[in-house]
């Protein structure tokens, strides 16, 4: 998005803004994105796609006292814009009172913005794009013993984001985001097993080599063959990179401040307890260079900054929004985040759990028999007591070593304990919105027909 179009943006939700109070709201904001995407794919070498697209779309949200609506539209037009304010308003009108709805106080705005590095100029051709998942999928079904493909793709997308507000904020950022991924099928018949890997990055200079990623699906899926079910027992877990950040996932969905209001957590008594293990550290970071949940202030225009959330096995902060915020009786942690047809609420931005001094290798070297899960399935946490039960798959550990591979199992416990028993190895590396390193959890029961 070019300086010019930010600034017409920035002045038709001003505009915006400014025509709802003054037809009888008392306070008001919008945000507006925009979204391009350029995306490919193919199999066994033949292109099944190539588009791109290009959207747009506004959402207003009106405060009547203590009463809220939020409507939203993608014509921008004038006739339809100031449709856009009466029905908003008249929305406003009939709902119930909200008594933590509003906008931020001038002082927790955000004032001081930093550049975050979060675009590249760099829009890939089709051609590009088209030879990226080639490579990709080349180097996967070079593999010995991959029999069949699911297809490659490789995507490039560009996000801006325009907020204004009747509270004196406005402000704008952007996002690119660049992938290239995999999915080949190893084995005939029954046998067959399937894997995938994907990479993604803000500049495409930063982006894994294509033929790496596909090289490793195809190598991942060799890996699977013969793979059996256990027999139930009780053992250490050991949690692949690619797994392991859903458990800061559940963290952070039970120290949101909505969850904590309504009573639904089952961290909802944790607040400067110890739920980690001493030495434990988990960041969110917004201001975090080229990160892929980068942006520099939340989505009511509040300054936002790096949390420790957990800092030495102790839990700090829940993540809040204004409205979560007053609820509490705290003060908002600038976690807000949102779309065009909702209010908003607490998200977390670039989440890592800090690594360990141990490698992986050393992590696993005292298992006599445990299980390595690469990939998990459902959904079965209960976010109000915390047991956790979902299907895995992944290699059974035997004497310190990666082994044969297994399937059709199922892990279970309590993420409480979970989090107690937790310890990370070293190799955090930063590839998706939320990282953790390899991370080992003992006690776990893990079950199977075997």
């Amino acid at each position: 998005m070019s300086d010019h179009l930010s600034a017409d943006d920035r002045d038709r939700l001003s505009g915006l803004v400014s025509d709802a109070t003054s037809r009888g709201a008392d306070a008001a904001d919008a945000v507006l994105i925009r979204s391009t995407s350029l995306s490919h794919a193919q199999r066994l070498g033949e292109i099944e796609k190539l588009e791109r697209q290009e959207s747009f779309d506004l959402g207003l949200r009106v405060f009547r006292g203590r009463k809220q609506a939020v409507v939203s539209s993608n014509d921008f037009s004038d006739s339809v814009l100031s449709e856009l304010v009466d029905r908003a308003l008249d929305m406003a009108a009939a709902v119930p009172d909200d008594p933590y709805a509003g906008l931020a106080d001038p002082e927790q705005l955000a004032t001081d913005i930093p550049e975050l590095d979060m675009t590249d100029p760099d829009e890939p051709s089709g051609e590009v794009l088209i030879a990226m998942a080639r490579e990709c999928e080349d180097a996967a079904r070079a593999v010995d013993g991959i029999t069949n493909s699911d297809g490659a793709e490789a995507s490039w997308g560009h996000s801006a984001i325009t907020l204004a507000a009747s509270n004196g904020f406005a402000g704008h950022y952007a996002r690119t985001d660049c992938g290239v991924g995999v999915s080949v099928i190893a084995g005939e018949g029954a046998g067959m097993e399937s894997e995938y890997d994907f990479a993604h990055a803000v500049y495409r200079d930063d982006l894994e080599p294509a033929a790496d990623v596909g090289r490793r699906a195809g190598e991942r899926a060799i890996a699977r063959l013969g793979a059996r079910r256990m027999p139930t027992a009780q053992v250490p877990v050991i949690y692949d990179p690619r797994v392991a950040g859903g458990l800061l996932g559940h963290m952070t969905s039970a120290i949101t401040g909505p969850s904590i209001a309504r009573g639904t957590s089952f961290l909802k008594d944790s607040l400067g307890q110890q739920i980690f293990a001493d030495g434990i550290r988990v960041v969110d970071d917004p201001h975090r260079p080229r990160g892929q949940r980068s942006k520099p202030f939340d989505a009511e225009g509040v300054a936002n900054r790096r949390h420790d959330i957990i800092d030495n096995g102790v839990l700090t902060t829940w993540l809040l929004d204004l409205a979560s915020a007053r609820q509490l009786g705290l003060e908002t942690t600038g976690h807000a985040a949102r779309g065009t047809s909702g209010p908003p609420s607490p998200s977390a931005t670039n989440l890592y759990l800090e690594p360990g001094s141990e490698t992986p290798a050393e992590l696993m070297a005292d298992i006599d028999s445990g299980f390595y899960i690469t990939a998990l399935m459902g959904m079965g946490i209960n976010g109000v007591t915390g047991d956790y039960s979902r299907g895995a798959s992944g290699f059974w550990i035997e004497k310190g070593k990666v082994g044969f591979p297994v399937t059709e199992m199922t892990v279970a416990g309590n993420l409480k304990d979970m989090y107690r028993a937790l310890r990370p190895a070293n190799d955090l590396e930063f590839r998706y919105g939320t990282n953790s390193p390899t991370v080992r959890i003992d006690g776990m029961t893990v079950a199977g027909g075997g």
